[in-house]
């Protein structure tokens, strides 16, 4: 098998390993106490401190280490409202925030709170003007991913970071995807990363607030970790985190130019090796393990499910694979297709060998999940005006509204149009998409007394 989700969680690292393994011996007593064991337990804990606040560019009193980065997440954006509570209550995110960030939005609302989703473009990244439009007398905190998570597509967090110093008010960084490639550039007020992106053990988060910013601890508290995350320190799993993150750092950039290498080679193959396949983020200004393109008429699970079957580990953000049965909320905000999303992040040390096998592969795996999918098959129709045709896909799920459609745009003549009735979530998002890719013009979305209605002209 290749391992190819590296994003999702990376393996761990050889010397993540040595150093959890080396530090159990050392590592387990409680390094509050005074007695001899607990110094040794607060040597580990405190070397791992200033070992990862070194990584970040912070002082070591500047950084906690808390239970996962979900929780380091959730922990800042807490604190840092109730630190401000008195400016005000407006809170300022992108459209692509990792979901601990949206959650945490959802909750700050649900409380009384005012979020603005800041939007990205095509490419998934925000305009650092979007920010700057976005601030207002009451706002208490911005957050901003320094690169996202499902595409790759790395964000100006120092140009982002400039307005909000401008205007007084804190920047939130979610550092997770980037944090094992480098330092997050700007002057930004709080950073939050997870250890198991970068090779770490997982439940070993990171917190920085940086000093001279307001912040509130929530919740009960202790008084381990300055008081910001309650709890008895997994010090032996803190100590491989901070080994491991030192050392992807000591090897990234030869690694980051041999694994753009290999992803610039995937997105440059799909689009000729398969049909009608969307490369989706920046080509240029994103992470150098991460790749992402959407196949037409492909179902994500089942792809998913040939590509696991060929020896290879992919990830995707289409809704076939969520329980929600709703598209990634990435790809909706930048509006690109979300059917048959497959995203592929390599982890450090893979070889060029496993991605031209995974290029070859690909095809077939492709292939034989739209021959099952096949053609459309006596779709349903409705009488409708001459030169106009209604496709009633109801019920059908991601992606037959699009197969169905392919299959009957050729039906109505130039110039005609085609209104899918569908009440498939991902149906807005992809046939916006699909007409983008094949030439013909999405006129708009109607109401409809179940579902919506998608009117498509035919082009060509």
């Amino acid at each position: 098998m290749a391992y190819f989700d590296a994003a999702s969680a990376a393996p761990l690292h050889p010397v993540a390993r040595q150093a959890l393994e080396a530090s159990l011996d050392e590592g387990w007593a409680d390094p509050a106490r005074l007695y001899r064991e607990g110094r040794r337990a607060r040597l580990l804990l405190d070397a791992a401190r200033e070992a990862a606040a070194e990584a970040v560019g912070c002082r070591p009193d500047e950084l906690v280490f808390t239970s996962s980065g979900t929780r380091a997440v959730h922990s800042g954006i807490e604190g840092a409202l109730a630190g401000r509570r008195r400016v005000g209550r407006h809170l300022i995110v992108s459209a692509v925030e990792h979901s601990s960030v949206l959650h945490s939005a959802e909750v700050h609302e649900a409380a009384g709170g005012t979020v603005t989703y800041v939007p990205v473009g095509r490419t998934g990244a925000v305009s650092p003007s979007g920010y700057a439009e976005a601030l207002r007398p009451d706002t208490a905190l911005a957050c901003l991913q320094s690169a996202n998570h499902e595409v790759g597509t790395e964000q100006p967090v120092a140009a982002v970071a400039e307005a909000c110093r401008t205007a007084g008010v804190p920047l939130l960084v979610d550092a997770a995807q980037s944090l094992g490639w480098g330092r997050v550039e700007g002057d930004w007020s709080l950073l939050t990363a997870s250890a198991h992106k970068w090779g770490g053990p997982s439940g070993v988060g990171l917190l920085v607030v940086r000093k001279g910013a307001r912040f509130a601890p929530q919740g009960p508290l202790d008084e381990r970790e300055s008081g910001r995350a309650a709890g008895f320190e997994n010090i032996p799993a803190v100590v491989a985190a901070a080994a491991s993150l030192r050392a992807v750092r000591a090897q990234a950039a030869g690694e980051a130019a041999r694994l753009r290498e290999l992803t610039d080679r995937i997105r440059a193959r799909v689009p000729v090796l398969v049909p009608d396949v969307e490369v989706v983020g920046d080509p240029a200004g994103r992470l150098p393990g991460i790749v992402t393109f959407s196949c037409l008429y492909v179902d994500g699970e089942s792809l998913l499910h040939e590509l696991d079957r060929a020896g290879f580990s992919v990830s995707s953000g289409s809704s076939c694979t969520s329980s929600t049965l709703t598209p990634s909320h990435v790809l909706k905000a930048m509006g690109v297709l979300s059917e048959g999303n497959v995203r592929v992040s390599l982890p450090t040390g893979t070889p060029p060998e496993e991605v031209d096998r995974f290029l070859s592969v690909l095809p077939a795996a492709v292939s034989a999940v739209r021959e099952k999918l096949g053609a459309p098959t006596a779709p349903r129709t409705a009488s409708a005006p001459a030169g106009s045709l209604v496709l009633d896909a109801l019920g059908k799920l991601c992606p037959i509204p699009v197969i169905e459609l392919a299959g009957v745009i050729g039906d109505v003549p130039v110039g005609g149009t085609v209104r899918v009735l569908a009440d498939d979530e991902a149906a807005r998002l992809d046939i916006p998409a699909w007409c983008a890719m094949r030439g013909q013009e999405f006129v708009g979305e109607e109401p409809a007394d179940r579902g919506s209605v998608y009117v498509v002209r035919r082009v060509s």
